[in-house]
């Protein structure tokens, strides 16, 4: 038979209290308040406000947390957990089944709470761990999932179908977290469900809302002027009265120079990305010490990129020079950029002032991660095989890198079809000689057209029995030996043989 208690909390000495004769006394908002000291005296001892039940399950006593405040219902509560460990001995349920109800009328959030600091402990990065967060709860306040009971297929797909305007990437992003979360409640050690209620849930399927492209040499060319003169020229730009648009405004010697650094870094954050095929974020947790600039590479750390396998980066001769400028005579402890986490919307700025539009015919756009999309588009166009670019991108599978990173339109096509062979078509006249055919081998001598006089004629092998050839320049007229004479309707030479 079980129990039900209230535990005794061990908590700080309080400020400003006293103790008499192992009593301690302090006074809050106005009242007197008590509880006892510990036998040290440096803390006092509470009871809890909910009562925890005590039970004996397979020989062993638990204790189960019931929420309750009051003793009757915390009572009821053990009288709950009894009734379900009678039905475990006597095979009407499982244990685990039993293990999972005791989670049933748990907030979610506590469940929640618990996953994602499963997620910070086993090493998955913190954008990562909160994009998590971020959806498991709005899944909740959409779906009215409350506790574990609550998690039922037919609201999800009930909420995917009334975002049918959201793009299918995204809407798989919440359907794997979902399923993420109770895959972790589903593990024997967790068991807080018997079964994952989303695991056949299918993934949406269609076209990504964001369809990025790849730029051009000359738009980078462009982008990269653009963006290292914008903030000097936005800063001298009249924007009112008569001399409006002209660069005639006042601005301080030591302002232009920190515009002019301004517009350095981000024109180097630009070549840094689109030459090195590195990710935003990648980009900006770089620290100078992380840079080899003599070896001509950067070392990435495991935890600040996306595959979690900390790559070393290979560095071209200019980027390197570029770095050791930028870095010269600073702590090895800064970062190597001040990545701003509005970097997109000064790219949308650079773009619209280097007149680069930022959606194309087809529908497709230019954000920071397009610039990677530019590093394999240039990797390919300059002929890099594909198990290198696939190397350089990092990526898992070359498809990936072959059809989702590189743009085809980009490609040099026409150039790439000068390594064909040249397969020169000649017209000429072709002479059979009467002899040599017992051997089924002749030799046609083939007089070129427009030849030079004394050009020496080629002699080529042709099987006669398989052909008989005119000229080039007409028809052919083709005969098999073995196959059925044609009829004298048709006028046409028979078959000698």
């Amino acid at each position: 038979m079980g129990t039900v208690y209230r535990r005794m909390l061990v908590r700080p000495l309080p400020d400003g209290a006293t103790i008499k004769d192992g009593i301690a006394r302090w006074k809050v908002n106005g009242k007197t308040r008590t509880a006892p000291v510990s036998s040290n005296g440096s803390s006092i001892l509470i009871r809890a406000s909910t009562y925890t039940a005590k039970i004996k399950i397979d020989g062993a006593w638990k204790e189960r947390a019931t929420g309750c405040k009051t003793e009757v219902a915390a009572k009821g509560f053990l009288a709950k957990l009894e009734r379900q460990e009678e039905l475990v001995k006597v095979g009407l349920i499982t244990r685990e089944e039993s293990t999972a109800a005791d989670h049933q009328s748990t907030p979610i959030a506590d469940h929640f709470k618990a996953y994602l600091q499963s997620q910070k402990t086993k090493g998955v990065h913190p954008i990562r761990v909160k994009n998590n967060e971020s959806r498991l709860n709005r899944l909740a306040d959409d779906c009215g999932f409350k506790t574990l009971a609550d998690l039922k297929r037919e609201s999800f797909e009930q909420w995917l179908a009334d975002h049918d305007s959201m793009s299918a990437g995204n809407l798989n992003e919440f359907r794997q977290t979902i399923i993420g979360f109770c895959n972790w409640c589903v593990r024997p050690s967790i068991a807080r469900l018997v079964a994952n209620p989303f695991s056949d849930v299918p993934k949406i399927k269609g076209d990504k809302s964001r369809r990025r492209r790849a730029m051009t040499e000359a738009e980078l060319s462009t982008l990269l002027q653009t963006a290292r003169m914008r903030p000097l020229v936005e800063a001298l730009t009249i924007r009112k009265g008569p001399r409006k648009g002209q660069l005639l405004a006042k601005v301080a010697d030591h302002v232009k120079e920190r515009l002019e650094r301004e517009g350095l870094e981000r024109t180097l954050i630009y070549k840094t990305m689109l030459l090195t095929g590195l990710r935003k974020n990648e980009l900006a947790t770089l620290t100078i010490a992380q840079l080899d600039l003599d070896a001509g590479y950067l070392q990435l750390k495991v935890l600040d990129e996306k595959n979690r396998e900390g790559n070393q980066i290979p560095l071209r001769a200019d980027v390197v020079a570029d770095l050791r400028e930028w870095v010269a005579d600073r702590p090895h402890t800064e970062k190597v950029f001040r990545v701003p986490k509005g970097l997109l919307r000064i790219l949308n700025r650079d773009l619209a002032a280097a007149g680069i539009k930022k959606k194309d015919a087809r529908g497709r756009t230019l954000d920071v991660h397009a610039l990677r999309h530019s590093f394999s588009t240039l990797l390919s166009r300059g002929g890099v095989a594909t198990r290198t670019a696939q190397a350089a991108m990092r990526h898992s599978s070359i498809d990936l890198t072959m059809n989702t990173y590189t743009d085809p339109k980009l490609l040099d096509v026409h150039k790439a079809l000068d390594v064909l062979p040249a397969l020169p078509v000649v017209q000429g006249v072709v002479q059979t000689p009467a002899h040599s055919c017992e051997s089924g081998l002749i030799h046609a001598k083939m007089e070129k057209v427009g030849a030079h006089p004394g050009e020496h004629a080629k002699s080529w092998p042709i099987n006669t029995k398989s052909f008989v050839v005119t000229t080039y320049d007409e028809a052919f007229l083709v005969e098999r030996k073995g196959v059925e004479p044609s009829t004298s309707a048709l006028r046409t030479q028979r078959s000698p043989n």
